[in-house]
């Protein structure tokens, strides 16, 4: 839930990036830490577990506009996808404005996606929150690897209901020599999205 500060005219928001384990979350907010300058973000805090990281920090990037004199500050988390955190997962996501959900397109992690959303949906609605609540963004991750999933299946176990998606790899070829290299997308793109998506319900509840 947004929290308002007015008397530092900011507005702070919680952006939850959930997924099965070793999805990308961690790229991600690795990647949208580097890509934004040092003066929009805070430092990138790390929370070590026994088989991954929960990364957090927050930003606030300069193309984001503010509502009513109120500037927007948001707050990144990743979840850890191992199940021995469950727990972890679900103070996550409370109070969360919105969720970024990584999905890794490997053919055979499909299963760790639709089990983890499904996951993420009751922890939603424990919460006293539901999908139609809460702004959801989804990223199909590794698009770069041989045996990805077609887009129109994880579409099918996914996405029923129509939320904003978007592909990303962290590969791809050289436009000059064909060469694979490493180049991150379509990150700070879905991070956009789900930005927008907050902004959206902000301007509705504010007025």
């Amino acid at each position: 839930m947004a929290i308002r500060d007015p008397h530092a005219a900011l507005i702070h928001c919680k952006i939850a990036y959930y997924g099965p384990g070793m999805a990308g979350k961690t790229t991600n907010l690795q990647t949208i830490h580097r890509l934004l300058p040092p003066d929009q973000r805070s430092d990138l805090l790390s929370i070590a577990t026994e088989t991954e990281r929960t990364l957090c920090f927050d930003c606030t990037p300069a193309d984001v506009p503010p509502i009513r004199g109120s500037t927007i500050r948001f707050h990144l988390h990743t979840v850890p996808g191992c199940v021995l955190y469950q727990r972890t997962r679900l103070n996550v996501l409370q109070g969360a404005d919105g969720i970024v959900f990584v999905a890794d397109s490997q053919r055979d992690k499909l299963q760790e996606d639709i089990k983890s959303l499904q996951e993420m949906v009751k922890g939603l609605y424990a919460l006293g929150q539901s999908v139609d609540t809460v702004p959801i963004v989804l990223q199909y991750n590794k698009r770069d690897v041989p045996n990805a999933v077609a887009v129109e299946i994880m579409d099918k176990y996914l996405n029923p209901l129509h939320w904003p998606r978007f592909e990303s790899s962290i590969w791809s070829n050289d436009p000059d020599s064909g060469i694979p290299i490493r180049r991150t997308l379509g990150v700070m793109e879905t991070f956009q999205a789900i930005q927008s998506r907050i902004i959206e319900r902000l301007e509705v509840s504010v007025g």
